[in-house]
């Protein structure tokens, strides 16, 4: 008796291919994305996007942009444009690139670095690099800054010692000629090793960095409020629509009412854009009600970004329905509806963002994440609510989610017609 269970047992679930899909490809599936964000932060991928902006136009400064340049983990720009083209980067025009989300970090060298440098060395007290950072990244500044300390410790060990002579001789009293002489003799040797990455017997002393939040510290914990509220209402957002999607159609086609409402002059496009139309506001009626509570409970800054909300909102909404049509159509049971759609959102949202931040994914996880739903939808929010983004700077994240719900609605349009032909 149990022998012919179990092979009962084997045959249904030999038979079910989305059972398959559920037991063994999902798993797999999640464990293959996490491996590669968790798995894959020191690969060639995950290199950090930075700008490096020169002010002091010194020795010491052209040997940091250098030795920035040269290091693995990160992707140097200097110019005004990505392709490097144009003429160098200033202050404003970098920390707006900070600003709107282009770079997470930005590296400044100030003027007179490397005056006070050759008079004082590392240590001193003369002007100290600044590092514009966006707060939302945590982990970017902060390899930024140890990377530059590596640089600066490494890349100009002679100027260094010309320096500590200076500071040894202001406090110690001048060295004698030999001595002098014997110093100097090592400065080319010191040189040569900055060059090929040496120490230089930098020690333990480093440069002075200042890191400075240009979203400002008060935004944080708004924009990580945002990020949660997007990420999980929009995660929601599309099981809500499936849901009320096939129970719209499945449960009108096995009573026999999609069939009557057929035969009237609506239609099969008109019954679909009449239920794409309550979806959306339902789903644009979720989202708010989402970003509420963060209002009312967390502090979440809705009210101060009214605008670009309510654009997101309706195209994020008007998309995930459209979704929601596409799946019921294909769906000939609840069961297959309500695994193909687990598959699907539980796959876009770990991809897209929802579980866990795109920034901080690596570079070819970033451009996989393009690829959902969610991901443009979370980048148009934190748009909104982090990098105070106009409604005219959503126009990317709103073709997107435009196009998708008008090609998912034509699709679902496509699909519906095995009603029409039953």
């Amino acid at each position: 008796m149990i022998a012919t269970i179990l092979k009962l047992g084997w045959l249904n679930l030999s038979r079910d291919r989305v059972a398959q899909a559920l037991t063994f490809l999902l798993p797999i599936l999640f464990f293959s994305i996490f491996a590669s964000v968790f798995g894959g932060q020191n690969s060639q991928t995950s290199r950090i996007r930075l700008a490096v902006v020169d002010e002091d136009h010194s020795e010491l400064s052209a040997r940091i942009v250098a030795g920035l340049t040269h290091e693995e983990g990160l992707r140097v720009r200097t110019t005004s444009d990505a392709e490097g083209k144009t003429g160098p980067l200033d202050r404003p025009s970098a920390e707006a690139l900070v600003k709107n989300g282009t770079l997470p970090v930005v590296v400044v060298i100030p003027k007179g670095l490397g005056a006070s440098f050759a008079a004082t060395g590392f240590g001193g007290d003369g002007p100290k690099i600044q590092l514009l950072a966006d707060a939302a990244d945590p982990i970017a500044p902060q390899m930024v800054l140890g990377l530059l300390q590596k640089v600066t410790m490494t890349a100009a060990p002679d100027l260094m010692m010309q320096g500590g002579m200076v500071q040894f001789e202001r406090r110690a009293g001048a060295l004698t000629p030999q001595q002098r002489s014997a110093v100097v003799q090592w400065l080319p040797t010191l040189k040569s090793q900055s060059s090929t990455g040496g120490s230089g017997g930098a020690g333990a002393m480093g440069v002075g960095v200042d890191v400075v939040d240009v979203m400002g510290s008060n935004s944080r914990r708004g924009q990580m409020i945002s990020f949660y509220a997007a990420g999980i209402g929009v995660m929601f957002l599309l099981f809500s629509m499936v849901a009320a999607a096939g129970g719209a159609l499945l449960d009108e086609v096995e009573a026999g009412t999609l069939e009557r409402v057929l035969s009237t002059r609506a239609g099969m496009g008109g019954v679909l854009l009449g239920k794409w139309i309550f979806l959306t506001l339902m789903g644009s009626l979720q989202l708010l009600v989402m970003f509420l509570w963060g209002f009312a409970v967390f502090g979440l800054p809705l009210f101060d970004h009214l605008g670009g909300f309510a654009v997101m909102t309706l195209c994020t909404a008007a998309a995930g329905a459209s979704l929601g049509l596409v799946l019921a159509t294909i769906a000939r049971t609840r069961a297959q509806l309500s695994a193909f759609s687990t598959i699907l959102i539980l796959t876009m949202s770990a991809l897209g963002g929802s579980m866990f931040p795109r920034f901080l994914m690596s570079e070819t996880m970033q451009k996989f994440g393009l690829l959902t739903f969610n991901g443009w939808a979370l980048d148009g929010f934190l748009k909104v609510f982090w990098y105070q983004a106009s409604i005219v700077q959503l126009w990317p994240q709103v073709l997107v989610l435009a196009t998708l719900a008008v090609v998912f609605l034509g699709l679902a349009r496509m699909l519906a017609r095995r009603w029409e032909l039953a």
